[in-house]
């Protein structure tokens, strides 16, 4: 069993800035890919921005120069920097994992969601 929870989201003005976590537990033998999605009301879930095991990272368009991926692998925890939020990056955001298990197995594992809402 893996469980990724998220945390850090909320309400802040447009121009602030927020900082996601997402921790992943329970069978864990090691997480490749770790990434942040996000879904806007009435809008497909889009991807934020992934991080690799060895620290390659990937930003949408839309993000880059404002948005930063991080990760402690020893931790088994992912981050979000979000600075300069703008109205349209408001969204639920989930965190994603690429989970090898303890038993060998991979799988793909999302977490709950967390709300970012960046008021104009």
């Amino acid at each position: 069993q893996v469980q990724l929870v998220e945390s850090g989201g909320g309400l802040v003005q447009a121009g602030g800035s927020l900082r996601l976590s997402c921790a992943a537990s329970g069978s864990i033998l090691k997480i490749n890919t770790m990434g942040w999605y996000r879904q806007a009301p009435g809008k497909q879930r889009e991807l934020v921005a992934t991080i690799t095991s060895d620290g390659s990272t990937n930003y949408a368009d839309s993000v880059k120069g404002r948005f930063t991926i991080s990760r402690d692998s020893a931790k088994n925890t992912a981050y979000l920097q979000m600075n300069s939020l703008k109205p349209e990056d408001t969204a639920v955001y989930y965190c994603y994992g690429m989970v090898q298990t303890a038993i060998g197995r991979y799988g793909n594992y999302w977490g709950q969601g967390t709300q970012v809402t960046a008021s104009s």
